[in-house]
């Protein structure tokens, strides 16, 4: 599946005017990555600029080359799931370091919430069947955290009670404070999951995204939640469970 997405703070695919792609060279850096994109013409590159004013006056394109204004269901959509990719690149920054198996995890993930923001920005009102073959998704990820969640819940004490999302402080002290941010950091970003899945669930149900989009965000609050009980416990945390106030 393509990713093609209308410029999100993550990542920009960006095009020239005359329809050639650009070749986007990435570097790693310790905290995320450096991107430098060169356009490539008659044997020359240069840079384009970030910054093409077409959204000045409050419109923005999506992929299959509709205007519409940027409070539109679809721009709302796409801002919300690149702010649930930040929040989960940060997350994943607090844990690079211990080895966790669900780094690797995480970098799918973000990767996976790419191909949701190109599926979102093809309205299937106004797509063409090449938009449509690009921008497909598939039900594979969501079978993927599915296949993840159980493998963590296996390993966790059943849930009796609710749970605060916070660490018990008490415990924080011997805890490695990367973990005690990620746990902290994976519970906001599953926050913000479940908002981003009630900004696409019109778009769902007007048709004009694939379902299986819905059903990625939905699944992916449950394993945010999951991951960070399982942190909490490998590291010795103990829950914060609700008790009703007398």
């Amino acid at each position: 599946m393509a990713s093609i997405i209308t410029k999100p703070a993550h990542l920009r695919c960006m095009l020239t005017r005359t329809g050639k792609c650009l070749a986007v060279n990435w570097t790693k850096t310790s905290f995320g990555s450096e991107r430098s994109y060169a356009s490539k013409t008659d044997g020359e590159s240069r840079i384009p600029k970030i910054y093409t004013k077409t959204g000045d006056k409050g419109f923005s394109s999506t992929y299959t080359g509709e205007r519409r204004p940027k409070e539109d269901h679809v721009f709302e959509a796409l801002g919300t799931t690149d702010e649930l990719s930040s929040a989960i690149g940060l997350a994943r920054e607090f844990c690079i370091d211990k080895g966790h198996t669900f780094t690797d995890q995480l970098d799918k993930i973000q990767c996976v919430l790419q191909d949701v923001g190109s599926n979102i920005a093809t309205p299937q009102s106004s797509a063409r069947e090449i938009h449509i073959k690009k921008t497909k998704f598939s039900s594979q990820p969501v079978a993927d955290l599915e296949s993840w969640i159980d493998e963590f819940t296996e390993k966790l004490p059943p849930l009796t009670n609710f749970i605060l999302p916070v660490p018990l402080w008490v415990n924080t002290l011997s805890m490695h404070i990367g973990l005690m941010c990620f746990i902290l950091t994976s519970l906001s970003a599953r926050t913000v999951c479940r908002r981003a899945e009630r900004s696409v669930s019109p778009i769902v149900r007007s048709g004009e995204a694939d379902p299986d989009v819905a059903k990625y965000l939905n699944r992916l609050s449950d394993y945010l939640f999951t991951v960070a009980r399982y942190t909490a416990m490998k590291e010795g945390n103990e829950e914060t469970i609700y008790k009703r106030p007398e």
